[in-house]
């Protein structure tokens, strides 16, 4: 098994979390910015069934 010969320093520990956070930060403001475009109606690049989600399953 794979094993770090030397101890990451905290400069590069910090920068590689920062890395992380900002991609998830920019992931969630695209998820919102298109949950919102789906509710206003003006998304383009989204394709869904209206009459699908609309009306609910009953059995």
């Amino acid at each position: 098994m794979a094993v770090p010969k030397k101890r990451t320093s905290k400069a590069k520990k910090n920068a590689r979390k920062a890395n992380w956070k900002n991609q998830a930060k920019i992931e969630s403001q695209k998820a919102l910015s298109l949950a919102k475009s789906v509710l206003t109606g003006k998304s383009n690049g989204f394709i869904y069934n209206s009459s699908e989600i609309a009306e609910p399953i009953s059995e």
